[in-house]
């Protein structure tokens, strides 16, 4: 396809406003982590039941982000490969806010009890949206990454740019979307959004989406409209194609030959990759609910619980900026430890450490609410700083945690010889499937001691100390000289 890339580089203001999108994209995966879970048991989804939900994120992430970019490759449109997929996918997040925000509102228009619990119209509306927002959001991600690609036209320098650039837009669109879920009075600027089945923090969370979809909107028309997309010239097109047939004639096969060319050094870094997940995904799932439960003692629905998700989003808002800031030291971080198989596995350590922390915190909140010191809703500063420590310190392991292991695919690619794309997109694998793990057990397994989060937080702790050890025994050393080769790799995400 190389005939589809323009001659030079593009400029990088250019690449500015391309990158620029994933703010957009960002904002919503924010508000997703932290108050999506919330609000879903406000419509009276079971908290055992409320973690299924979230099997779509790893599902669209495995099926529809390597559909999204083989068919982008391949697109034929007149206006460029990439463009129809981010226009369509931007129209697609916006149908999705709006299921999601006005979810309870168009249940009861269709004959919700609001005095009963759960609305199962409004949950139906809201499971639809929600796995659209996220098929919306992966078919947008993998081909502005592309298109980034296409714009640096081979310049590897511009490669990592445009990387870099991506990266720090979601930072921006995290600390955006974080900010935007922790302050209770955002409602205030579009009154409309309070009905009769809209709550003040349905409300709030309406207004979210309206910012979060303006702002992905803005972006994307501007990228639209001053980017210019080569199309694909469709002669060139049909000759590739037909390669690739000869070669392969289906997508299965392919990833089956990707399985069948991976060598050892790559097998182990997909199983401590899987269990690292393991130990992660409870805290991208329940940490603003662990927040407005366990910490602030409320439930779902009342002013504590609200309280606590509101002050749940600070603390991520907290842990974003710290993770930009570790992301920059990470790798002076490895020359002190000793390489970055060595990081990776001292800060599984402190993930650990953090997880098991919870049940401290908890307990210590619970604790002061059973002999009166403080009410549901208010919990004492100690408990607060300590809570708002909890998501500040796990900034540092997650940075190494969306870096190295990226590397360390790229480092033993390149010592075996195996094609780096090839074994990143692999190891994607080891992130999703863990993923759809948890969201199936999580909640079965936390309904089993008490309906609670902590027993998730703890299968967590366990599980980063496991994966820290394998780290330590299982995966071989990089080389310095391989280390250096691949110290540019390109961080990942886990949605």
């Amino acid at each position: 396809m190389e005939s589809t890339k323009c001659n030079e580089p593009s400029p990088l203001g250019k690449m500015i406003v391309v990158a620029s999108i994933a703010a957009g994209i960002q904002f919503g995966w924010a508000l997703q982590l932290s108050l999506l879970t919330p609000y879903v048991q406000l419509l009276g989804v079971p908290h055992m039941w409320a973690s299924f939900i979230w099997l779509c994120g790893p599902i669209s992430g495995l099926v529809v982000q390597p559909i999204a970019g083989y068919y982008s490759d391949r697109c034929t449109s007149r206006f460029g490969r990439r463009r129809p997929f981010i226009f369509f996918g931007s129209l697609a997040v916006a149908i999705a806010v709006f299921l999601i925000g006005f979810a309870a509102d168009l249940g009861y228009s269709f004959g919700d009890d609001l005095t009963k619990k759960t609305r199962p119209r409004a949950v139906a509306i809201f499971v639809i949206g929600f796995w659209i927002l996220d098929v919306a959001n992966n078919m947008l991600q993998g081909p502005c990454r592309a298109f980034l690609g296409d714009l640096s036209a081979g310049d590897y320098k511009k490669i990592r740019v445009g990387n870099a650039l991506f990266s720090f837009f979601m930072a921006v669109g995290n600390v955006l979307g974080y900010a935007a879920g922790s302050y209770s009075g955002l409602h205030k600027i579009f009154p409309f959004t309070q009905t009769k089945a809209c709550d003040v923090f349905c409300a709030n969370l309406k207004t979210c989406f309206f910012f979060s979809i303006f702002l992905l909107l803005v972006l994307a028309v501007i990228a639209l409209v001053v980017v210019h997309d080569a199309p694909i010239n469709p002669r060139d097109h049909n000759v590739v194609d037909e390669e690739e047939t000869a070669s392969s004639s289906c997508f299965g096969r392919l990833i089956c030959g990707a399985f069948k060319e991976l060598k050892k050094p790559m097998w182990m870094l997909m199983l401590v990759t899987a269990i690292n997940w393991i130990a992660w995904f409870p805290y991208f799932l329940f940490d603003t609910d662990w927040m407005g439960r366990e910490v602030y003692g409320g439930d779902a629905g009342d002013a504590a619980y609200g309280a606590g998700v509101r002050a749940g989003s600070l603390g991520l808002m907290i842990n974003a900026v710290v993770l930009g800031f570790m992301s920059l030291a990470i790798e002076p971080l490895g020359k002190m430890l000793g390489g970055v198989k060595r990081l990776w596995a001292t800060v599984n350590f402190i993930l650990a450490i953090g997880m098991a922390m919870t049940v401290v915190i908890s307990k210590q909140a619970e604790h002061e609410r059973h002999v009166g010191l403080h009410v549901a809703g208010s919990p004492s500063e100690a408990v607060k700083a300590g809570a708002l420590a909890f998501f500040g310190v796990l900034g540092i392991p997650l940075a190494i945690t969306f870096s190295v292991p990226f590397a360390l695919a790229s480092i033993y690619s390149s010592a075996t010889g195996a094609g780096q794309g090839l074994s990143l997109g692999v190891l994607n694998l080891a992130i999703v499937i863990p993923q759809m793990i948890v969201s199936a057990l999580s909640g079965p397994w936390d309904n089993l001691f008490g309906g609670g989060n902590l027993p998730a937080f703890v299968v967590g702790a366990v599980a980063a100390v496991v994966s820290a050890i394998m780290a330590i025994v299982l995966l071989p050393t990089p080389k310095a000289e391989d280390e250096a080769k691949a110290s540019t790799v390109a961080t990942g995400s886990f949605h």
